[in-house]
């Protein structure tokens, strides 16, 4: 791009941050002590002696240990919580530090990597102590977990405890996941309304001759600017006439008139992700692009008006949504996309699912995605997305509401 003003223009849309407080970083005490409390009477009721955590998330929740360096996937990290009482860490030396700023005051290290053993001797005899030799050991098994564990050290850690038996933990730990504190719901309703606010900016920013790397460049600069941590899922397409592909990163191409732009973004603030898209029409738009977002738009205001009626599920929200982008129930397909909404919290993607098969029943406390996606043209998809906090009176929306009409971004002097 050659407008020397873009960077001029960012640093002005910078401090444009009026009105905005800020919610106070990390949870106190209580909040973890609370949050293990609900976990641990949901173990007692599945005879779950001891729950063995090793995802950075699940770990997060119930220790405040965050950090960047779940990147790197050499090290194993452990969160192991009994039935009653606080939760043990063991983990490699390196986090210690970091480790002892939260609530955990029992915490086991051992230098890592290890050739030979990576801390396995320690971890055996840790769970063997804390839910004895032929205790059960709950581990999340389902989806949006992971065991981030090497195969071999499992392998040879099931081999030690053979008396031990291992079953899934899922539910224990998501029943109490899925219903966000009022701490945690704070950080959602901020990190969404900065990103609102980046989406209502951004396009001053997008200017003739940028290409999509130029344009999704700058609006994660402005979203960081606007006050995000991070922005480390970004993703849409532009194309003429629509778009076909949500997920790929941007390319080379140079944004022209008659395309229509989506960004699709996950930011972060202090560990908590919105996830919403917007799209745009570059300089006109044609009537079977613009009538596609209408009916997205119309799609969500249904499925928000059977949250509003009270006792919704996953599938009656579903069904509610679909019967807008499918009025003659012919075509029940998702565009490819496998569900229109999901839940929200510490990760991009949570449970439940906005599916006809979850049947899971959206209580107050949760936070969801809405994503109607609807096929309109060979190759074109039109896909719209809002956050929502589930209230006890039906629902809050956390992103600023998009338009029925497809916004237009000017293009004078294309």
């Amino acid at each position: 791009m050659s407008d020397d003003s873009l960077p001029q223009a960012m640093t002005d849309l910078s401090i444009r941050l009026t009105g905005q407080i800020v919610p106070p970083r990390g949870f106190d005490r209580r909040e973890f002590e609370e949050r293990a409390r609900r976990v641990q009477a949901n173990m007692r009721s599945a005879d779950i002696d001891l729950l063995w955590l090793t995802s950075e998330a699940d770990v997060r929740y119930l220790s405040g240990f965050m950090t960047q360096f779940w990147q790197s996937p050499t090290r194993p990290w452990h969160l192991l919580l009994p039935q009653a009482g606080a939760p043990v860490a063991v983990i490699p030396s390196i986090g210690l530090s970091c480790m002892q700023r939260t609530w955990v005051s029992d915490i086991r290290s051992w230098s890592s990597p290890h050739p030979s053993d990576d801390g396995v001797s320690l971890l055996i005899d840790t769970l063997t102590e804390l839910a004895g030799s032929r205790g059960t050991i709950g581990l999340p098994m389902a989806a949006e977990t992971q065991l981030r564990y090497p195969l071999n050290d499992f392998e040879r850690l099931r081999a030690a405890l053979g008396g031990s038996r291992f079953v899934d933990a899922t539910a224990s730990l998501r029943a109490v996941r899925q219903i966000k504190s009022a701490a945690e719901i704070e950080k959602l309703r901020h990190v969404c309304a900065l990103v609102s606010r980046s989406f209502a900016l951004l396009p001053e920013l997008v200017r003739p001759g940028m290409t999509e790397v130029e344009v999704f460049r700058a609006f994660r600069i402005l979203c960081l600017q606007q006050g995000a941590d991070d922005v480390p899922y970004l993703v849409g397409a532009a194309g003429t006439g629509g778009y076909e592909d949500i997920i790929s990163p941007p390319g080379d191409r140079a944004i022209g008139a008659g395309d229509v732009l989506i960004l699709d973004t996950g930011c972060i603030f202090d560990g908590y992700h919105a996830d919403f898209d917007r799209n745009f029409a570059i300089g006109h738009v044609d009537p079977a692009s613009a009538a596609a977002h209408q009916r997205t738009w119309d799609a969500t205001e249904a499925g928000l008006a059977c949250i509003a009626a009270g006792h919704a599920s996953c599938a009656s929200v579903y069904d509610a949504m679909q019967s807008i982008l499918s009025p003659d129930q012919k075509d029940k397909s998702d565009s490819g996309v496998g569900r229109l909404g999901h839940g929200l919290g510490m990760q991009l993607t949570e449970t439940p699912s906005i599916t006809p098969f979850d049947h899971s029943p959206l209580l107050p406390g949760m936070v969801m995605t809405l994503e109607p996606g609807y096929r309109y043209a060979d190759g074109k998809v039109m896909v719209h997305e809002e956050n929502l906090l589930v209230t006890d009176s039906g629902y809050e929306l956390l992103s600023t509401r998009a338009p029925r009409d497809i916004p237009l971004i000017d293009w004078t002097g294309e």
